[in-house]
This record gives C-alpha cells, structure tokens and sequence, in this order.
C-alpha cells in the first residue's frame, strides 16, 4: 500500500528536483533560461523577496509553506539571503511589488492568484526584473508561474471523507469563491460523487456543488476566524460531521467549532498538513490535503541563484506529489485497512487517467 507522506523541506533540494523535472520545468544545462545577473553573477548574495497575500507569514497556511520555501533555499545555501513583506489588504499588492523591486531584488515571488492584476502590471513595467507568482500561470517572459491541480488531491479529500462519515453528510466551504479554492472544493466534491456510485451510497455534500460555481459557502475573507467557525458551526447543524475548509487562516475557525462541538465533528485541513500547521487542532483532522509549495519554491529558489531562472511555469499534481493526502496521524488507526487500499488505488487511477477530474479549474500538466 502507498504511504501518503509529507515532504519535509529539508528534503527540499532533492525533492523538489524530482518535483519540477516531472513537469518539465526544472532548468538544466541544455535547457534554456533566463540566465541570472546582478548580485548572482557577480559572486555577491542572491536576493529572493517574497510578497505575501493578507494572513501574515505565520497563517498555518500558503503563506507559511510558501515562505517555508525560502528558509530551505537559505539554509542549503547560505550565499542566499531572503526577506518577505506582507499586504495588508489588496490595495498593498502593487506598492509592495514595486518596493521590492526598488529595493534590487534578484527574483520577487508573489505568494496568491489574487495578485495576478498587480503582478502583470509591474512585471510589464520591469522586463529586466525576474518575478515568480503562486497559484497563476506565467503572464509573461519574466514571471515564472506555480500551479496546482488540487482538485485531485481534493478528490482523494472526498473520498475519504465519504469513507469516514457516520452522519452520510459532509462539507466543505472556502474563504473567497476564486479557482485556487474551488478547484479544492470541486476535487472534494467529485471524490464524494465517485465514492457514491462505486459504494451505491448516498453521502451528501453540503457548502459546495461543482454543477453551480457561482453557488456554495464562502467566508469572504482569508482571516476571519469567526466567520470560519460560523459556517462550520451551521454546516455541522445541517448534520455535515467531517468538513473541509479551504480559507487559510480563517479555517482556524473551524478547529474551534470541532473543538467545541467535542468530537462530534472532525475536518480536512488543506494546503499543509494539518497536525504540523495547526497542531493545537490535530485532533480533529483525520488528514488534509496539501499542496507542495515549499519544495517547488525551494527548488526555483535553488536553481535561480545557481545561475539559471527557471522559465515558463510548474504544475503540481498527484504524479509528481504536488499535491495529496497528508498521513492520517491521530486518526490512523480509525481509518479501515480497506479504506486506505482503496484511496491507494484511486490515486493509482487519477494519474493512470482512469479517473477523469472534471472541475473546471483543473489544470492540465505542462
């Protein structure tokens, strides 16, 4: 049986390697490249800048595994030398993009999708500067782009939860309706449905449909913790006892609301591993499922100091551990032998292709 694992980033250099030459994107000697100047090419300290999206660097979520990405580059490399500032709010997007450009940074890598506007605006502005955003494509020569396809993930989320649910109902909401959370939400959704017609069950979604994108429930922000845990709290009055919530750290709110709910009500992390991120709650998270961004950072990071910036765009998926299941920690031995064998082997099937994900988000390999 597969073991679903964490990446930790101290394996980072080499697997993260591994990661971005499955998609093509890693730069080798023969590949070409934006070659790397100023401090880089002078023997003088790399600068990797990083824009955070509003949390902060300490949100148990993208934020923290993105910048996680730049201390494992550091302490590989001590000839790099890193710094982040964060937004406030998206009107700090362009202003912060800009400072760190006056500020001569070697490579500026904007952690969010919903800076995509403000990255293309400035990155158009400064062709001889080198940019690299999460969640987006690349938007131009000078921007490298990090995706995910987490909606297979997502669908190994959903299954396990269709498997683990003593109610028949599940959930899941999101901080704000955008691809980068749908396609989680969609992934869940999916995994629900195929669980259903493999096990001619009928376990319920609630807080998502992927058939109505401009439906579903959604806390409008990334930090707003109670209204996390007030979503939460109604989703499980409507009888869901395992939701996913995909809303950075206002899903910290619902580790409040399973706590309070006193086991009655367990969750799906995302982004992370849930009992490393947000450990006060790893009672209740019976896995998450994660995106890679540490390691995919680390190694852009890593080859851009080297001399060579990676050029184009990465995308994570289950093939090359982008994206997956966390371990099942406290909640290993309540997962069913049968049940685990059975996600192994819808993994398996994702990447054979067998299994078709059908989110309109999802993001096909480079």
């Amino acid at each position: 049986m597969t073991k679903f694992t964490r990446l930790a980033p101290a394996a980072a250099i080499g697997a993260a390697a591994l990661i971005l030459a499955s998609c093509g994107a890693r730069p080798t000697d023969a590949q070409s490249g934006s070659s790397a100047s100023g401090s880089a090419a002078s023997g003088a300290k790399f600068s990797a800048c990083m824009v955070l999206d509003t949390g902060g660097v300490d949100d148990r979520s993208f934020n923290q595994s993105s910048y996680a990405g730049l201390t494992a580059a550091k302490e590989a490399n001590a000839d790099i030398d890193i710094s982040y500032v964060p937004s406030t709010d998206d009107t700090a997007y362009t202003p912060n993009l800009n400072a760190e450009v006056a500020k001569g940074c070697d490579t500026i890598i904007a952690v969010g999708g919903l800076m995509s506007d403000a990255v293309k605006e400035v990155a158009t502005a400064n062709p001889d500067q080198q940019f690299a955003e999460i969640d987006s494509s690349s938007g131009a020569s000078n921007v490298y782009g990090f995706q995910y396809n987490t909606a297979e993930g997502g669908f190994l989320g959903g299954y396990l939860a269709a498997g683990m649910t003593k109610t028949g109902t599940v959930g899941t909401w999101g901080g704000l309706p955008i691809p980068p959370v749908t396609i989680y939400m969609d992934g869940f959704w999916e995994g629900v449905q195929y669980y259903n017609a493999q096990k001619g069950k009928a376990v319920k979604v609630l807080g998502w449909d992927e058939g109505d994108q401009k439906g579903g429930s959604f806390s409008n922000s990334f930090t707003d913790q109670a209204a996390g845990r007030s979503i939460t709290e109604t989703l499980a009055g409507q009888g869901a006892d395992i939701i996913m919530p995909v809303a950075g750290q206002a899903g910290l709110g619902a580790g409040a609301a399973a706590e309070a709910a006193g086991g009655k009500l367990n969750l799906i992390w995302v982004d992370t591993d849930g009992c490393v991120s947000a450990e006060q709650y790893c009672d209740y998270f019976i896995s998450s499922v994660t995106k890679n961004l540490t390691d995919a950072v680390t190694d852009y990071v890593t080859a851009a100091a080297g001399g060579t910036f990676p050029t184009g765009g990465y995308v994570g998926n289950l093939k090359n551990e982008g994206t997956g299941l966390a371990p099942f920690n406290k909640f290993d031995a309540q997962v069913p032998a049968e049940l685990k064998t059975e996600l192994d082997q819808v993994k398996a099937d994702i990447v054979a292709g067998t299994i078709k994900i059908t989110s309109p988000s999802a993001i096909a390999a480079s």
